[in-house]
């Protein structure tokens, strides 16, 4: 999945670091991110190339994260957003970082791009409207006046693969670009465990009661802040499907040897296309 880099290492503890020019500097504009392409795999903008389109760039540079392979390799950011327009760099949709390589390149743009949005929509105190300051202590933004803090936004949800004896519930969203077939999938909301979240989210978009909830594996998915938390179950009792249209424009059975292949990768990249394929394959636990 998206977050499979090995052998590389990601570390996400927050340091105050200063950059060096070797150091990488990425750039977000919107749903954009600055890189450069060469043969199918991108690279990103260091503090060295960076120097000819601002002032004083380090010294405003905030630490992100680091990756370790044969060496480290140390991300930071720039708050407010910086994305120039550098010879040799363009600007892409975040989501083409779903099918670029190298992994832990695409990796690292879709997690700044998480920390981009928490920085830009947190500059003022929800509370008194005072600016908020940088901890150097962890990843976080407090208030001087009145104390509050903000921390960055992840969202609990779950991915849920239904199972029928030899069929899985296949679903399509309602009014949304993306069209392949996707599987159960909602947010937990308050005072409810994820165990009742999968329960409520089959009732509420598919009409079904389920039993025998099992925990396959959970992912972390920036694109929406959100961390997935992905379930087979079983269907308990009457299959016939209730569709919530405002949610799904298709639910339905789907034979394990009907089920379509995803294009070579892209399986590999989220837990819901995993999780398909897993039972495609007769790889899902029991």
């Amino acid at each position: 999945m998206i977050q499979d880099i090995k052998p590389h290492i990601y570390h996400n503890e927050y340091r105050k670091r200063e950059p060096k020019p070797e150091d990488t500097l990425l750039c977000y504009d919107g749903k954009e991110i600055l890189v450069r392409q060469k043969d199918g795999e991108i690279s990103y903008l260091t503090f060295a190339e960076a120097e000819a389109h601002g002032e004083n760039l380090m010294e405003k540079a905030i630490y992100l994260f680091s990756i370790e392979s044969a060496g480290e390799s140390r991300y930071f950011y720039l708050v407010p957003g910086f994305c120039p327009d550098a010879e040799g760099f363009s600007k892409e949709d975040i989501n083409r970082m779903r099918t670029v390589g190298p992994a832990e390149l695409a990796f690292a743009g879709v997690t700044g791009w998480q920390l981009d949005r928490f920085y830009r929509t947190r500059k003022y105190c929800s509370c008194c409207g005072n600016p908020l300051k940088h901890s150097e202590k962890e990843r976080m933004l407090f208030c001087e006046a009145c104390h509050h803090t903000e921390y960055p936004k992840i969202s609990p949800a779950v991915i849920v693969g239904i199972r029928n004896g030899n069929r899985l519930l296949l679903t399509k969203y309602a009014g949304r670009e993306y069209t392949r077939y996707a599987l159960v999938a909602g947010f937990n909301e308050i005072g409810e465990t994820i165990e009742e979240t999968v329960r409520r989210e089959v009732m509420e978009e598919v009409g079904l009661r389920v039993k025998n909830l099992l925990y396959y594996k959970s992912q972390p998915w920036s694109l929406s802040d959100t961390i997935l938390f992905g379930f087979y179950c079983d269907v308990d009792g009457d299959d016939a499907i209730r569709l919530d249209e405002s949610e799904l424009s298709v639910g339905e059975w789907v034979e394990r040897e009907n089920i379509p292949e995803y294009p070579v990768g892209s399986a590999e990249i989220s837990l819901t296309g995993e999780m398909m394929m897993q039972f495609k394959r007769g790889m899902d636990p029991r």
